[in-house]
C-alpha cells in the first residue's frame, strides 16, 4: 500500500466499496456518490489535519454559523476516463484558484492549494474506479467549505470545514432547453457575490426558476441588476451566442461568474480559427437579431452541462425558436474541441488535463 506519511492529511480507505451496487448505464445527476470523502478543518487560525474516509453523514450543531449566516462556497470540476483507460482532471489549478477567490469575498479563509491539490490526486486514485466510461460521462468533484463555529451573531464564523466529495454523472441537460430572459428578478448586482461561488447566489435564484418552469421554461437567463437590459448568464451556466456567424460570449464582470468552461472554449475556438467576441450583449440586439435571421445558435457553457443548446428563447416580445439543430455549426464545435481534449482522445495543446 502506499506511503501516506508524506502525504498533509491522513487515508483511511474504506474496506468494502459500493461501487458493485452501482448501475452505470442509468446514472442520474448529483444521486450516486463515491467511496470516499476528503474532510478539513479550520480553527485557531490555522487548518487542521485532514482525512480522506468513508463518504457518510457528518453531525452539527443547531447554532452554526452558516446555517444563519450563509457563508458556504464550492466548486464543480470533473475527471475523465482517458481513451487509454486512465483517468484526468481537467483544469484543476483554475478551479482551485476560483474556489479561493469565493473564499476571501465570502471573508473565509483560503486553503493551500497544494494540500488542495493532493486531496484530489489521492481520492482519484482511491475511487478510480468510480470514473465511468460512458459518452458524455464523468466523476464529478464537489469541493465545497462553509462556517462550522456554534454562535448567533453576525460576523465571519472562527471554525470551517472544508470537503470534497465525488459522484459519477451522466449528462446534466438530456435536451435542449427552454428558456427564460429574465427582466424582474436578479441573480447579481455590482459589488455583490455573483463573482464568486456562493451557495446563497444559488438560493436566491430558485423561486424566479421555478417561476419559469410553470411557465414552461427550463431555465432563466439572467439580465442585468440595475437596467434588466444586459445579458448576463443562464441559470447553472455561463451562456453563447452565434450572432452574424460569430460566436458571441457576455464579458465576465463582477455579476458573471468566471466559467473554466466558458474560458476553455473561447480559447479553443480562437486557437482553431473562429471568431469569438467577448463583450457585453443586450436582449434588444437579441431581440433584433432573432427577427432578422442572425440569431443561429444558442448554447450554455458550464461543468455540469458542458455545451448545453437553447432551443427557445423566452423574449420580452415572444417565444423565439432557434433553427434547428442539425443546421449549427458552431456548438457542435465547441463540444466536439472540449470533448477531444477532456476524454484525452485529442491533442490536448494547453497541457489542461492533469493524469492521475
Amino acid at each position: 500500500m502506499e506511503d501516506y506519511k508524506t502525504l498533509d492529511f491522513d487515508i483511511s480507505p474504506v474496506g468494502m466499496s459500493r461501487l458493485e451496487g452501482v448501475d452505470f448505464s442509468n446514472l442520474a445527476f448529483g444521486k450516486v456518490f463515491s467511496d470516499h470523502m476528503f474532510v478539513m478543518d479550520y480553527a485557531d487560525g490555522e487548518w487542521k489535519r485532514g482525512e480522506i474516509s468513508s463518504y457518510g453523514p457528518m453531525t452539527f450543531s443547531p447554532a452554526m454559523m452558516s446555517l444563519h449566516y450563509g457563508q458556504a462556497i464550492f466548486e464543480g470540476m470533473k475527471a475523465f476516463r482517458q481513451q487509454d483507460g486512465g483517468v484526468a482532471m481537467f483544469r484543476p489549478g483554475e478551479n482551485i484558484k476560483r474556489f479561493n477567490f469565493s473564499a476571501k469575498r465570502m471573508g473565509m479563509p483560503e486553503v493551500p492549494e497544494d494540500i488542495f491539490f493532493q486531496a484530489l490526486v489521492e481520492m482519484l486514485k482511491l475511487d478510480s474506479g468510480w470514473v465511468p466510461n460512458a459518452p458524455d460521462s464523468a466523476l464529478y468533484i464537489r469541493p465545497f467549505m462553509f462556517a462550522t463555529e456554534s454562535h448567533v451573531g453576525v460576523r465571519p464564523s472562527q471554525e470551517y470545514r472544508f470537503c470534497i466529495f465525488t459522484c459519477p454523472v451522466g449528462a446534466y441537460y438530456t435536451k435542449a432547453v427552454k428558456v427564460k430572459v429574465e427582466l424582474h428578478y436578479t441573480r447579481a448586482a455590482m459589488g455583490g457575490t455573483g463573482a464568486a461561488k456562493a451557495a446563497g447566489n444559488y438560493a436566491g435564484s430558485l423561486f424566479p426558476t421555478e417561476l419559469a418552469k410553470s411557465e414552461g421554461y427550463d431555465q432563466i437567463l439572467w439580465t442585468d441588476a440595475a437596467t434588466h437590459t444586459a445579458v448576463e448568464e443562464c441559470g447553472t451556466m455561463n451562456v453563447a451566442f452565434v450572432l452574424n456567424g460569430k460566436m458571441v460570449v457576455p464579458q465576465t464582470s463582477d455579476t458573471v461568474l468566471a466559467g473554466i468552461t466558458r474560458a476553455s472554449a473561447v480559447q479553443l475556438m480562437r486557437h482553431h480559427g473562429v471568431e469569438v467576441e467577448e463583450r457585453k450583449v443586450t436582449v434588444q440586439e437579441l431581440i433584433d437579431a432573432s427577427a432578422e435571421g442572425r440569431l443561429t445558435e444558442a448554447f450554455g457553457l458550464g461543468t455540469a452541462a458542458t455545451v448545453s443548446p437553447i432551443c427557445t428563447l423566452g423574449l420580452p416580445n415572444g417565444d423565439w425558436d432557434l433553427p434547428e439543430m442539425s443546421t449549427w455549426e458552431v456548438a457542435p464545435k465547441v463540444k466536439a474541441l472540449l470533448d477531444g481534449v477532456r476524454y484525452g482522445t485529442a491533442e490536448d495543446s494547453f497541457g489542461w488535463n492533469i493524469p492521475v
